[in-house]
């Protein structure tokens, strides 16, 4: 397959292309560097110099997006700026980026007659939803600026599978945690942003009191989910949208438990860290947990890793990369 990843420089693009190069098929990379790294792609570059190719662009320009999907057969479009707090700091950033750089890429795929056109979506769409697990017919009202730009993604992937025959998609990824995602800047991930404190010898602060909880995904679920998506047969499967989780629930106490507990195997001190609590954070859900039966049925999907065993794998990058 010749395949298109916007982000691909990113903490879940980088896994994808690295997955997809090591398949054997043919990668190309868009991404601005924004919050993408280029030391994440250097041994791709490497290591497939016949398969893999780097454009430096940015999804908010149409001209970029058609250059970038030129001979290419699939998109997994990862290309977006995420973020809540982010979100509600600066909206119009977050909108022309995942709005209107998503239409430019819908766009794009449509006039080459791209064969698929996989997304990521997010669970922050299912709102001030209150239902638990949660199942992909039933949202809410979006909480933030961010949400709302990944509801409004969706509702354009259905209208354009539907008015211009594209086959989407969309994957509502659920607090997805592993190697290579930034423990670095303001809006760093609550994982790996424990990670380097706790590393660090400082406590980590949590948000409210700890009890709110979240469906944690380790990587290379996320990477499976997408290869089914990119490649499924089943006609059913196409044009939907799947919660990309492990169907699991863990409270932001557990998850530092946990981490002290893993990161201890190495470093003891960290064992003892005391945490600390700050006030609750604007936007954020108070509980996150999928229903993955949709994706078990359509696309077959099993996560290979549950969130302690994907946590223990992170924790060993993180000490390892650090």
């Amino acid at each position: 397959m010749k395949v298109l990843v916007t982000g691909g420089a990113g903490f879940i693009g980088s896994n994808l292309c690295e997955y997809l190069l090591k398949a054997g098929h043919q990668v190309k990379c868009l991404d601005n560097f924004v919050t993408g790294h280029i030391e994440n792609l250097l041994p791709l570059i490497e290591q497939y110099p016949e398969s893999f190719s780097l454009m430096v662009g940015d999804i908010r320009n149409l001209e970029d997006c058609r250059k970038a999907v030129e001979g290419i057969d699939y998109v997994l479009h990862e290309a977006a700026l995420g973020s809540v707090p982010r979100s509600i700091k600066d909206p119009i950033t977050t909108n022309n980026t995942n709005i209107s750089g998503f239409l430019n890429m819908l766009l794009a795929a449509r006039d080459v007659g791209i064969k698929r056109f996989v997304y990521a979506a997010s669970s922050s769409t299912y709102g001030d939803s209150k239902t638990l697990p949660k199942v992909e017919e039933h949202i809410g009202r979006p909480l933030s600026p961010y949400a709302i730009t990944k509801y409004v993604d969706e509702l354009y992937a259905d209208v354009f599978a539907r008015t211009y025959g594209v086959e989407t998609i969309g994957l509502r990824y659920f607090n997805v945690f592993g190697r290579r995602q930034d423990p670095h800047g303001a809006y760093a991930a609550v994982i790996p942003l424990f990670v380097k404190k706790l590393m660090a010898h400082e406590s980590p602060v949590v948000n409210g009191d700890g009890e709110y909880s979240r469906d944690f995904t380790y990587i290379d679920n996320v990477v499976q989910m997408n290869m089914l998506a990119l490649t499924t047969e089943n006609p059913e499967a196409v044009n939907q949208v799947y919660n990309t989780a492990c169907g699991e629930c863990t409270t932001l106490n557990q998850l530092v438990e946990y981490l002290k507990e893993f990161l201890g195997e190495y470093d003891s001190y960290i064992r003892d860290i005391e945490v600390l609590y700050g006030p609750n954070r604007a936007g954020d859900i108070p509980h996150s947990l999928a229903c993955i039966d949709k994706a078990k049925t359509l696309l077959g999907y099993d996560p290979q890793f549950k969130m302690k065993e994907g946590l223990r794998e992170a924790v060993k990058w993180y000490r390892e990369n650090l």
